[in-house]
């Protein structure tokens, strides 16, 4: 017990101080729970409206027959025998393929959408059996930058078809389209919509009417079209073409189409077609373009005395790729010759025809003769008839001819004229 008095002060002290620690302790807990729910609430709403701010949008949904990937923006519906463009395609596409399908004509606006499909820059579309591209089928699509229409039969392009990629304004800035590939669009003979209209004439309408959405065009195909010739103007709404593919078509000349305004031209194709010789008009343009080559390979050249000039320039100019592979066609007596070693004692105009040309004649001679063979021969099976019928006109041109010659008597004679009157009464 003395004991216990004895501790008696300094316990009470330590306790005092506890006590005091404890108060402390609990203040400054309830000043800390106080702030927290209100930083608490801050941080949540700060973090929930950065959430908002942050989330993605939802990825659009993928045509049902169509393949999508949103990492490389490509949409593929590819041999789906679609008849139409598919509806719900996504926005974020960049290029679409829709090849091998059965679209048969794309209408106004076939790919305006809503959202608008605004970043799609390259659109495929050979091979799906297009028949009829409408004025305006390609509106809305402001980033388009390649079109394929290639590998389908086109009875009608319209001349608005390509309208509607940018504004129609003439101080309107070139549009985004900058290659086009018409290869291979040409309608079969039996098609009758195309049985009223060149197909030549149809491709140059468009082609001409494109307007602002064609001029910043750097490449143009139209291989493999069976064109025989293109109109004079047909390139003039184009200043900005750099790559012009024309083979495996059947050009005879090139005597009407201006290649002066091309002046950033880089690659001409004219293999496979029917040329025979150039004239100094297109020979001087191409030598006015700066950076231009042209490729000329397997066409007929008749090397006679009108090859002079194009031989004299392929020895002098840098412009053709190949020329040394350049041989003539005709005549006989000429072919195979290499156009660079040709003088101009070798090109002479003699009056032989080509080996196929005389051919045609023979085989016409043998027709004809065979036709008055059995002409003939008609004639000599039927004799008894033809004999028959021969002395029948001839029985009824004299009966004929007897007639006129009494009437003639009884009109000369005023007697028998009297007489036969008289005989009337």
């Amino acid at each position: 017990m003395p004991g216990a008095c004895a501790r008696g002060p300094a316990a009470a002290a330590g306790d005092a101080w506890l006590r005091l620690a404890r108060l402390a302790l609990v203040l400054l807990g309830w000043v800390s729970s106080s702030s927290l729910p209100s930083s608490a609430t801050s941080s949540a709403s700060s973090g929930s409206l950065g959430a908002v701010s942050a989330q993605p949008p939802l990825p659009s949904q993928c045509p049902p027959p169509c393949e999508c990937s949103e990492a490389a923006r490509t949409v593929k519906c590819v041999n789906r025998n679609l008849s139409e463009v598919p509806a719900d395609l996504p926005a974020y596409v960049r290029t679409l393929f829709l090849t091998g399908n059965q679209l048969g004509a794309l209408p106004a606006g076939a790919f305006a959408r809503r959202p608008p499909l605004a970043e799609l820059a390259a659109l495929n579309l050979s091979g799906s059996r297009l028949q009829e591209v409408r004025a305006r089928a390609f509106e809305h699509l402001p980033s388009l930058r390649q079109l394929d229409l290639s590998h389908n039969p086109l009875a009608y392009l319209s001349p608005a078809a390509f309208a509607g990629i940018t504004n129609a304004s003439a101080s309107s800035p070139p549009g985004p389209l900058a290659e086009l590939f018409l290869n291979h669009i040409v309608p079969p003979d039996d098609d009758e919509r195309h049985a009223n209209r060149s197909f030549e004439g149809m491709v140059a309408a468009a082609l001409r009417a494109g307007g602002p959405a064609l001029r910043g065009l750097r490449r143009l195909e139209l291989a493999s079209n069976a064109l025989v010739y293109l109109p004079q103007d047909v390139l003039a709404q184009l200043p900005s073409l750099r790559h012009l593919d024309l083979r495996n078509n059947s050009l005879v000349s090139l005597t009407y189409l201006s290649f002066r305004n091309l002046t950033h031209l880089e690659s001409l194709h004219l293999e496979d077609n029917a040329l025979k010789a150039l004239h100094n008009g297109t020979l001087a343009e191409w030598q006015g373009l700066p950076q231009v080559k042209v490729f000329l390979d397997n066409n007929p050249w008749v090397c006679d005395c009108h090859m002079g000039d194009m031989v004299a320039w392929l020895k002098e100019t840098e412009v053709v790729q190949g020329k040394a592979r350049l041989t003539c066609a005709f005549p006989e007596k000429m072919r195979n010759r290499v156009l660079l070693e040709l003088n101009s004692s070798d090109l002479d105009c003699d009056p032989i025809l080509p080996p196929s040309l005389q051919t045609s004649y023979v085989f016409l001679g043998i027709v004809l003769a065979l036709i008055g063979a059995i002409f003939l021969l008609v004639l000599y099976l039927n004799r008894k008839g033809i004999k028959k019928w021969m002395h029948n006109i001839r029985d009824a041109c004299r009966d004929h001819m007897e007639g006129y010659h009494y009437r003639y008597e009884i009109n000369a004679d005023p007697r028998l004229t009297n007489l036969s009157s008289n005989s009337d009464v």
